[in-house]
Formats: C-alpha cells, sequence, structure tokens
C-alpha cells in the first residue's frame, strides 16, 4: 500500500517551513503540491529531499527565476516522491504550468500521477474550460498503466447528500449561467462525473459517500467553501482517503490537503 498527498499550498513562500513541518507529520509515499511559486521551488527541493523526498519535479524547473512571469502564470505545480519518478508528454492546455504528469511507483507498481491545478472560471480566453476539457479527454483514453488525477480542480460547486453535482456554470438554485454557458458546465461535471464512466473511482466519495460535508476551502468568514480539492482513481484499490482540514484552521493555506492509501 501507498499512500498520495495532495495540497494547494497557496503560493506562500514564507510558510514553506511551517508547511513542510505539517507534511513530516503525514507521512505519505508521494506529494503533490500546486501554487508553487519560481520563488519557493528552491526551499521546497531542499526540504522535502530532507524528509526523504529525493526525486522532486515540477513545471517551473525550466524557468529562467530573472523572467517576471504574468500575474496568472506565476503558479506551478510539485511532485515529490521517495522513488524515481519520470516526468511524461501532457496534454496541450492554455497554462502548461499548471499539469504535471508523471510516472511514479505505488505499491510496488508503475502508476501514471496527473498533478493539475486547473485556473478558476472567471479568468479570460474559457481557459478553465479547455484545461478541464483536455485532461478528461486525455485521461479517459486507455492506459497501460493505472491513472491517479490529484489536485485542486476548482470544481464543483455544490453536491448534494443524494449525490447531486453541481458546476460553477450555474447558480445555487441550478440556472445556468448565461455569461459561461453550456460548455463551461460540461467541462466541469465531465472531470468530477464524466471519468467515473471511464473507470474512475472518486477517492473521497468511494469510501464516505455523499452524506460528508467536507470543504477543502472555505471563504475567509469560514461560513462558506467547496470542495475542490480531488485524488481520482482508477485501477488501484482505495483503502483510505481524508482531508488534513488542521492544516487550514491553521492558516498553513487557504486549503485543506487531501491524502488517500492506495493499492
Amino acid at each position: 500500500m501507498s499512500t498520495v498527498l495532495s495540497w494547494n499550498v497557496a503560493g506562500r513562500v514564507r510558510r514553506v517551513p511551517t508547511q513542510v513541518t505539517a507534511l513530516a507529520d503525514q507521512p505519505v509515499d508521494l506529494i503533490a503540491l500546486q501554487e508553487v511559486r519560481v520563488t519557493s521551488i528552491g526551499a521546497w527541493r531542499t526540504a522535502l529531499n530532507e524528509l526523504g523526498y529525493e526525486h522532486v519535479l515540477t513545471t517551473l524547473d525550466t524557468h529562467d527565476p530573472l523572467v517576471k512571469l504574468e500575474p496568472d502564470r506565476r503558479l506551478g505545480v510539485l511532485l515529490a516522491s521517495k522513488d524515481p519518478v519520470e516526468p511524461l508528454p501532457r496534454p496541450d492546455v492554455p497554462w502548461p504550468e499548471r499539469l504535471l504528469i508523471a510516472r511514479a511507483r505505488v505499491d510496488g507498481q508503475d502508476v501514471e500521477i496527473c498533478n493539475l491545478h486547473s485556473p478558476i472560471s472567471s479568468k479570460p480566453d474559457q481557459v478553465k474550460v479547455r484545461t478541464l476539457e483536455a485532461v478528461a479527454s486525455y485521461l479517459a483514453a486507455p492506459s497501460d498503466m493505472p491513472r491517479v488525477l490529484v489536485g485542486d480542480l476548482n470544481t464543483p460547486q455544490y453536491e448534494s447528500r443524494e449525490g447531486e453535482v453541481s458546476s460553477f456554470a450555474r447558480t445555487r438554485t441550478g440556472k445556468l449561467r448565461p455569461d459561461y454557458g453550456e460548455r463551461h458546465d460540461r467541462a466541469e461535471l465531465g472531470i468530477v462525473i464524466g471519468l467515473t464512466e471511464h473507470g474512475y473511482r472518486d477517492a473521497f466519495r468511494a469510501l464516505h459517500g455523499y452524506s460528508r460535508r467536507d470543504r477543502s476551502w472555505l471563504y475567509p468568514h469560514g461560513k462558506m467553501g467547496y470542495r475542490l480539492d480531488h485524488i481520482l482513481v482508477r485501477g488501484l484499490e482505495i483503502d483510505a482517503c481524508e482531508y488534513r482540514h488542521d492544516w487550514r484552521e491553521a492558516k498553513l493555506s487557504d486549503h485543506a490537503a487531501i491524502w488517500a492509501a492506495l493499492r
């Protein structure tokens, strides 16, 4: 059995030491982080190496830190493992720094890990829609290895206790937002619901059903939020899956981490 953890670390450069201390308290085999900045990669790599994660990949490894990035393009993703990891080709997405695909080892078996940080709905040029469409199409295809999708998918907006799922393209009453439209609705649901038609299981819902009301991200007032952070699995068994809400409550990030034990 191997454990995978995903966490949006909110781009907090000065928080890296305390975030690493939290990770040391949660033994896992694979760590997938989102919202990693160029200026924090060195600190992350050093700290993770000290914890035994000798193999670290990021989507910003080749970026020149002296070159200033556009405001929306300053956040990358990272994958750390105790065993070797091999980067794999990724589908064409608008913001490539938000997607990392690699061959890794889970419970002694080669597994394809897809670490995704989806753009939010309000970003221009339908970058969220185009990203989710490309990733869903890629993951739906047959593969030689089991696949695991982890990350901050920035969807869904709502999940009922009966298992009804709504995207951010709709209001809370279910009406389609004309500024987003049906394509946006299909793109979000195509990830969180559509991939189940291709053999994927939502690790958290597979074990806990829809009665659990966990929210991985909350507004600052703490009264409303969404379950944006996920682990979806095809070809592996799921033994456990939980959120680390205490990390969010301790203000280490505005997101809780999610981990799953897979075999």
